[in-house]
């Protein structure tokens, strides 16, 4: 008996909507428009589902109601769509032109958190994302919307063991730098040959950090300077600083 297709996940919020429409990497099924909807960019996206052949439908605002969220209902449109494809950790090891950098998140589980790394993470030109199958938010419509539609862009890898996981980018030519606010090393001090290259930022989730289990698989942990009284950042704006400081170094 041939296996059950994944049941469709509802996309709203216009960038994730945009981006998926012109990424074309899910298999999107139907544009629903609700009947008055007034949005400004509505031509833009029915433009861009036509030139997907991705059909269109209006439906009335009872029948789309029923079908939306509270956020969808505001904004008027939904797109349906298979859940994001992803792909083998395999693949992020394959050469790449210019360095490769990869985000890898353990004990991530704030959908919103995981969204806002992914949107920094291709703003600053990483390849992609590593997320365990556990403990850490699935790459689900909330993370695509609180992202930005960045998750659509970007490569994403779920893995069953992020030690393993490691190790595998390891060995195809990846060092690993973990932000813990407990290392020795400032961020800002660190030599350019550790930051330079093909690199796999660790990230842990506020409150749990990294689990000791990964200890033997970073090269290099890095922390931010505090100057004011708290004591750590957000994980998303962490993952900012170390993430635009290696575009930094890149470009110097």
């Amino acid at each position: 008996m041939p296996e059950a297709s994944p049941p469709a996940e509802r996309l709203h919020g216009f960038h994730p909507v945009r981006e998926a429409l012109r990424a074309r990497r899910r298999r999107c099924h139907r544009l629903l428009l609700r009947e008055g909807t007034r949005h400004p960019e509505l031509a833009a996206l029915e433009t861009l589902a036509r030139e997907a052949g991705v059909p269109c439908l209006r439906l009335e605002r009872a029948a789309f109601d029923t079908l939306a969220g509270p956020e969808a209902r505001a904004q008027g449109f939904l797109l349906e769509a298979d859940p994001l494809p992803l792909i083998a950790l395999e693949e992020l090891c394959r050469p790449r032109e210019g360095p490769r950098w990869l985000v890898a998140l353990d004990q991530v589980q704030d959908p919103q958190n995981v969204g806002a790394i992914a949107r920094v993470a291709e703003a600053a030109g990483a390849l992609g994302l590593v997320l365990p199958r556990h403990r850490t938010a699935p790459p689900t419509p909330a993370v695509s919307k609180a992202s930005a539609g960045a998750l659509e862009v970007l490569e994403v890898a779920r893995v069953t063991n992020l030690a393993r996981a490691l190790e595998t980018l390891q060995a195809a030519g990846y060092w690993t730098l973990a932000a813990d606010p407990e290392a020795p090393d400032d961020l800002f001090a660190l030599p350019d040959r550790v930051l330079r290259g093909d690199l796999v930022l660790v990230l842990g989730g506020e409150g749990r950090g990294l689990r000791p289990g990964l200890g033997p698989r970073l090269d290099h942990r890095a922390r931010i300077p505090m100057r004011g009284r708290v004591a750590s950042l957000n994980v998303a704006t962490a993952a900012a600083v170390f993430l635009f400081e290696l575009v930094r170094r890149a470009s110097g």
